[in-house]
């Protein structure tokens, strides 16, 4: 190929790329979950393989085993100090498989494609120039940058890169709907923004397959002087004879290497699910043909941005803006264990009339089954209850807990806490699994993401959503200072306001108002009045995160039956008169769906509140 000049290479020629490293380790047996950068240190033998491979297929130019050699990546298996030496290696490794007479490029990945969105971009600003430098010492053509989601953290890529290196960049985005990018830009605005930032060459790769990557080219307008490139995945993945795979053969490839070729494209390789066959398809297909100039669609064809839309209002004051003003009750009553709710919802209705703010529904408390608290949500509403959800990690993924919250904000049900949930199997469904995709944490903030007008997955809405957001305190806890400082890392993910669990003393009271009085968002204090000696050394003794004193429950061992319950309301009693002081927000939990004990308790506050503006 003589002196490597990738750029002008393309002036004149169509360019072949290769296919996807992961796919033809995994076919080699190379587990999933093994870091396969590595092993251009630990088995360079295994990779040089498949880029020969490649080359033999046609490929002319080649990307190093590095998509996920940075800092961050490299961490979650220990080895975040060997980033120079892991991208070093694989540029060794490639230009030794092909030699002279292919390109060899940097391949950069995003950081943050999948993940949740936890660190400004700035902050990775140091991992993209550590490895692009490496890269480029160890004497790669060009650089590519593939598989951004965001446009925003391409942007931020080139911008590191471009000082570093006259060699062409390529960069190229993943999207996750035709035409638009993750974070709302269309792709005629990221082609732009791709320019200005440096590519030489832009273009799409990963998420989609041929048919769709080439719909984004056809609907979209791309600026002049830049190349374009084009690496699908072999279609979508799927099940087939009870196996994922890939569905596009090697011979639908070559065919749509000719319509890309059409739309301009020169640079056309693979990703996903691509093998060297594909790449072989490729090559044959566009053998002995030129390039062909770009032609843009009609103006009137441009793909639009999305504007975001802020449509939808409260009609009642959230729970957030009346404590500011007085005191406000939340009261838990759990949702029923079989089909009848009808005692459900006259309990709610008999609970809004005695005063109470929100009922809050438990999300399969104790991983035990019972209705869904949406449904019964939606049911709150049109009877002009408040509904407070209780959204658990537990039972869901995080394509299961968007789409609840999706619905939630369809049917205007937008107060919400947060918890972690009780593991499945000490439930009632022994055989059921707990999914915990992300910890309590992360949902809280994913959930406040779709309030700035993002998928958990970072794609722009059109509207934003309205969710207020709770999160659960215990504070019975043997060091309440660690307690604290995890409930301040919850509001720092953006909780709006706290609930905690029951409390049984005046003491704990104290100490709770002491230890978070420096935390300025709402708390609810837990109240759960006791029904007898028996309940009283079951919460105790077997049910976590309840602690009792010893008062309360030598009091409960003086009275049964009717009397011992009449007892538990006049010591809750006795704790609202303590919390009240320190907080306007009570948590009052219903006990075995009693829901007249939490009756008398909402009046008996409403009560003291009347007494307290007299």
């Amino acid at each position: 190929m003589g002196k490597r000049d990738l750029k002008r290479h393309l002036q004149k020629h169509l360019l072949v790329g290769d296919g996807a490293t992961a796919t033809m380790l995994y076919q080699k047996g190379v587990p999933v979950g093994v870091c396969y950068e590595e092993l251009c240190l630990s088995n360079p033998q295994a990779i040089q393989e498949i880029h020969r491979a490649y080359y033999e297929a046609g490929a002319r130019l080649i990307e190093t085993n590095t998509f996920g050699a940075n800092r961050d990546s490299l961490a979650r298996y220990g080895l975040e100090h060997k980033v120079t030496r892991i991208n070093r290696a694989a540029v060794t490794t490639a230009r030794e498989a092909v030699g002279d007479d292919a390109f060899v490029v940097g391949a950069i990945g995003s950081i943050i494609a999948g993940r949740v969105r936890n660190k400004t971009m700035d902050q990775f600003r140091d991992q993209f120039e550590e490895q692009a430098i490496a890269l480029l010492h160890a004497g790669v053509d060009g650089i590519i940058l593939e598989t951004f989601l965001d446009v925003e953290e391409l942007q931020v890529a080139l911008e590191v890169l471009r000082p570093l290196t006259e060699l062409p960049l390529i960069a190229q985005m993943a999207t996750i709907e035709v035409g638009i990018t993750r974070d709302g830009h269309s792709l005629t605005d990221a082609f732009v923004r791709m320019k200005q930032a440096g590519a030489d060459v832009i273009g799409l790769n990963c998420r989609m397959g041929p048919a769709e990557i080439l719909r984004s080219f056809e609907s979209s307008t791309i600026p002049e002087d830049v190349f374009l490139s084009a690496f699908a995945n072999a279609g979508r993945l799927g099940m087939a004879d009870g196996t994922l795979a890939y569905k596009s053969s090697p011979e639908y490839f070559g065919e749509s290497a000719r319509k890309l070729r059409e739309q301009g494209v020169r640079l056309i390789g693979g990703c996903c699910g691509t093998t060297p066959e594909h790449t072989k398809a490729i090559a044959e297909s566009l053998a002995d043909l030129e390039p062909l100039p770009r032609i843009n669609p009609s103006e009137s064809n441009k793909n639009q941005p999305i504007i975001v839309q802020h449509t939808r209002t409260r009609t009642e004051p959230s729970i957030i803006e009346q404590v500011k003003k007085h005191p406000t009750i939340i009261v838990e009553f759990d949702p029923p264990k079989d089909l009848d709710s009808n005692d459900f919802l006259e309990g709610c209705r008999c609970l809004h009339e005695a005063g109470a703010n929100a009922i809050t529904l438990a999300d399969n408390s104790l991983a035990t089954v019972r209705m869904s608290n949406m449904a019964l949500g939606a049911m709150m509403k049109q009877m002009g209850v408040e509904p407070l959800l209780h959204i658990a990690c537990r039972d869901r993924n995080l394509i299961g807990q968007q789409s609840h919250l999706m619905g939630l904000h369809a049917l205007g049900i937008d107060q919400v806490l947060v918890i972690t949930g009780d593991p499945a199997r000490f439930g009632d469904l022994p055989g059921a699994t707990s999914v915990f995709d992300v910890s309590s944490f992360d949902l809280i903030r994913m959930v406040k993401q779709l309030n700035q007008g993002y998928t958990f997955s970072g794609r722009q809405l059109k509207q934003k959503a309205e969710f207020i957001v709770g999160a659960a305190f215990n504070p019975h806890v043997r060091q309440l200072d660690a307690a604290v400082a995890r409930l301040e890392k919850k509001v720092e993910a953006g909780a709006d306001y706290i609930m905690t669990q029951p409390v049984y003393d005046v003491e704990t009271i104290e100490q709770i108002y002491q230890a978070t009085k420096h935390i300025n968002i709402p708390i609810f204090i837990g109240i759960m009045p006791l029904t007898s000696s028996r309940n009283a050394e079951f919460l105790h003794n077997e049910v976590p995160g309840i602690k009792l004193s010893e008062y309360a429950r030598e009091r409960m061992k003086l009275f049964t039956g009717e009397a011992a319950r009449e007892e538990g309301n006049r010591m809750a009693k006795e704790l609202i008169d303590a919390a009240l002081p320190y907080f306007k927000g009570i948590y009052l939990i219903t006990p075995f769906n009693y829901y007249q004990m939490t009756i008398e308790l909402t009046q008996y506050v409403r009560q003291k509140e009347l007494l307290l503006q007299t």
